[in-house]
């Protein structure tokens, strides 16, 4: 497995580390993926992204046009099948090997809304190939999976 890095912390600014690790790697010639979660739809409708590929591509699985936590708990049931089906397609990019770089921003929430067990991210992680980079962001960060990474940087509000 490549390298693996995480941004998290109650501070704002995670996100866009990781699209900034996304912006050089893709401008130093390399692929990238990014999965975001529990963002709602955001700007995958605007059709920017599309301009980024073939080098830089972003994908989001949740139909609402809201955040996760904002949603009525029938709401949240639907979307957590649409985030679970996001994080099957990491586990598939990261087995063929489709990029070089992959973000999982807000990846880390999802342990928290209680979406994913902690295993079932340290599986999809287990099938990077070694030459794959993970950067994961979120609030919270669980110390198994803190284990794992090559570095970690937590944001926090100062004022």
């Amino acid at each position: 497995m490549g390298k693996i890095q995480i941004y998290a912390g109650k501070g704002h600014g995670k996100s866009p580390a990781g699209l900034g690790e996304a912006m050089m790697a893709a401008a130093a010639g390399k692929h990238v993926v990014i999965i975001q979660f529990l963002k709602g739809k955001g700007i995958t409708e605007s059709g920017f992204e599309r301009r980024l590929e073939p080098e830089l591509k972003i994908f989001r699985f949740e139909k609402s046009d809201c955040d996760f936590c904002k949603l009525p708990e029938e709401k949240q049931k639907e979307e957590c099948r649409n985030i679970k089906n996001g994080l099957n397609f990491a586990r598939k990019v990261l087995m063929t090997g489709e990029c070089d770089l992959l973000v999982l921003d807000e990846v880390l929430g999802l342990i928290d809304n209680g979406i994913i067990e902690e295993q079932e991210l340290k599986t999809v992680l287990a099938a990077a190939g070694e030459d794959t980079n993970i950067v994961l962001t979120g609030i919270s960060l669980n110390d198994s999976i803190g284990e794992m990474a090559d570095m970690i940087s937590c944001i926090e509000r100062i004022k």
